[in-house]
């Protein structure tokens, strides 16, 4: 009997060591519970910070009083739906002989559709040359463009603004400063002049090429030579090579590149607003800046509207290309 009762007195546990194990797994229970409210708590305040301007738009381009003052964040004295869209109504029909609203927006996507597409272009062959080719002052370039874009647009606004105010003067200079060239139309020079979409294009090409020139290259050298390599042996060109093999295969970066650039002319209105004159000419960003201006309280309502008309096509980008966008910020950051 006492030989059989033994072994089940060693296999019993200690009382001591299992009240310690219990008020440890109760202590990381407390600990994680903790933990996880102080992380609730801080993203609930991070996105009630992040999304309390969206509201507050939303709320105001809804609201059929138009007024800052008399305004609520739930649209009071709504009867039907025309009551909520009547700041849009306002704005995309009742007053497009006051406010060329789609002339604007027109205008916007012009611009920003044309430059994206050319910064993408220049920026995918500059970067291509930078990762593939070595040549005399490869290094001095890189750190020049790195240089250059350390200073923003703004610091050469005054010199930009002349610039274009001369190219629209040299479509009159040329025809009287070398007479046997006036057969030649020069007036296409005025397309890129001051008060012009193509000035600003020229305007915002300049700025966007240079950190993207950079961030592509970062992708480019993650790319292995032996692609290039191997499509030489067969007989390809340069040009064959970068654009049959190694551009679709950056496809990542160009969208990270595309929308940054879409995004930034789209939404710019310093450069715009100085270079654009006329009312017809103006972006969307320059358009929306006028109500505000002119009376802040009366059109605060379609002020709203226009702005939450604006944020959507930038939204709709995002989503579209969100797995590219992840995939050209990732990669290209490192090395391979």
């Amino acid at each position: 009997m006492s030989n059989t009762a033994q072994p089940e007195k060693q296999n019993k546990p200690s009382g001591g060591t299992g009240n310690r194990e219990e008020s440890g797994m109760v202590i990381s229970q407390r600990e994680m519970l903790t933990t996880n409210i102080i992380r609730v708590v801080i993203i609930g305040i991070a996105l009630a910070f992040a999304l309390f301007p969206v509201v507050f738009i939303a709320s105001s381009a809804f609201n059929p009083s138009g007024n800052l003052n008399t305004r609520s964040l739930i649209p009071r004295e709504v009867e039907n739906l025309d009551d909520l869209t009547a700041n849009f109504q306002a704005l995309m029909v009742d007053e497009l002989d006051i406010y060329p609203f789609w002339n604007w927006i027109a205008n916007s996507f012009i611009v920003a559709t044309i430059s994206t597409v050319l910064v993408v272009l220049i920026t995918a062959l500059s970067a291509y040359s930078f990762s593939r080719f070595r040549f005399k002052g490869r290094r001095s370039l890189l750190l020049g463009v790195l240089l250059i874009q350390v200073f923003p647009n703004l610091l050469t606004m005054v010199a930009l603004f002349l610039v274009l105010l001369e190219i629209g003067r040299l479509a009159t200079a040329i025809p009287e400063a070398l007479p046997f060239l006036s057969f030649i139309d020069w007036t296409w020079l005025e397309l890129f002049s001051i008060n012009s979409l193509g000035g600003l294009i020229l305007v915002y090409m300049g700025g966007a090429m240079g950190i993207n020139t950079w961030l592509m290259k970062g992708f480019f050298d993650s790319i292995p030579k032996d692609i290039d390599e191997s499509a030489r042996v067969d007989g390809a060109t340069h040009w064959q090579i970068f654009w049959m093999l190694i551009f679709p295969l950056v496809r990542p970066i160009l969208a990270v590149v595309g929308v940054l650039a879409f995004v930034g002319t789209f939404n710019e209105f310093v450069l715009a607003r100085v270079m654009l004159r006329d009312t017809e000419r103006w972006t969307l960003m320059v358009g929306l800046y006028n109500f505000i201006t002119a009376d802040f309280n009366r059109d605060w309502g379609k002020f709203a509207a226009g702005a939450l008309i604006s944020g959507t096509p930038v939204v709709i980008l995002y989503l579209a290309l969100q797995d590219q966008i992840v995939g050209g910020l990732t990669v290209g950051s490192v090395k391979g």
